[in-house]
């Protein structure tokens, strides 16, 4: 299978995730994970301004900067246990979405200029369930989301990349919604859930085909490797394999939480195969030190220095770090 060009259109790939999603072909972009697909997005519609919540997935800002576009960001408040504030998050899109019907009598030169002045989102991004939170925005309120986003003509991004850790992830997809809103745009990778990080592979879910069209013109011809191609047919056929990780993460993340809780540390109840938490200046420095390695994310707008990503592993693992943890500490 190495030995020749892989399939440039994925087509053995594409059938089998849509049989598996039960969608249609024409539906499906295949790319070099999630991250290609982000670039290629940006590369695509080259949006002029876009709202992204902080903290949140960083490859969103890098794709959209490298098309010049304005990036406002809407915060998450740490009070609120970065959970998203939906009805603040559609008014201020509405506020920068708001035009004035400049035909109609009695508009006044003042109404007339704002409008014209008026530069409104583009584009949308939200991370379902949110990294590095873990928070994840409730189905009704998703949908809501996605139905003012359709009204103001903004192209909404749900990043759906770790759904498949959520106890019912069924339940929380926006997939239903891709025929009735071409606008809606998904993504979906085998590098978390399938631990394929080293292969690369991710998929765009979205009824708007030309836009898939142009998404595949800006990236490379031969973006997915025959090998990673082959990976993810046998990965959606692993149902037994997917049942168990997704036990095993319900089972180990209150307990990792609840020992996180246990040594000091101020944890965000999130739902997927990661816990944010707060620590002591340098407390990843001295975990390095034991061996032990947790993600920084001080690099995240709208977090600081004392905040950290931890996964959620097997008992054993989870323990081992845990115990770490206290040593450095103490």
């Amino acid at each position: 299978v190495c030995c020749v060009y892989p399939d440039s259109q994925c087509r053995d790939l594409v059938k089998a995730l849509a049989d598996y999603h039960k969608v249609t072909q024409d539906w499906i972009l295949c790319g070099d994970g999630a991250a290609d697909l982000i670039f290629g997005l940006a590369f695509a519609l080259k949006p002029k301004k876009a709202l992204l919540l902080a903290p949140s997935f960083l490859e969103y800002e890098q794709a959209l900067k490298a098309v010049d576009c304005d990036i406002d960001l809407f915060y998450l408040k740490e009070e609120n246990g970065y959970r998203l504030d939906v009805e603040e998050l559609c008014k201020t899109l509405e506020r920068a979405n708001a035009t004035y019907n400049t035909t109609a009598v009695g508009c006044s030169d003042q109404q007339k200029s704002t409008s014209e002045a008026n530069n409104g989102y583009d584009i949308l991004f939200l991370c379902n369930p949110n990294n590095p939170t873990g928070q994840v925005i409730r189905p009704a309120l998703l949908d809501e989301i996605g139905e003012r986003c359709g009204k103001m003509g903004i192209r909404l991004v749900v990043d759906e990349c770790f759904q498949s850790f959520l106890d019912q992830p069924d339940r929380h997809t926006m997939k239903g919604k891709l025929e009735k809103d071409p606008m809606l745009f998904l993504l979906r990778a085998f590098t978390k859930f399938y631990a394929m990080a080293g292969i690369r592979l991710g998929y765009g879910l979205c009824a708007d085909t030309q836009l898939l069209e142009q998404m595949a013109q800006c990236g490379q011809p031969w973006g997915v490797s025959s090998l990673a191609q082959a990976a993810g047919i046998a990965a959606l056929q692993e149902t037994a394999y997917a049942d168990a990780v997704r036990a095993l993460i319900a089972d180990q993340r209150p307990k990792m939480a609840a020992g996180l809780r246990a040594l000091g540390l101020y944890v965000i109840d999130g739902q997927a195969n990661y816990l944010l938490f707060k620590a002591p200046a340098d407390f990843g420095e001295a975990l390095r030190q034991h061996g032990a390695v947790v993600r920084s994310c001080a690099n995240y707008p709208g977090l600081d220095a004392a905040w950290y990503r931890t996964a959620v592993r097997t008992a054993a693992e989870n323990d081992q770090l845990l115990q770490i943890m206290g040593e450095v500490l103490a």
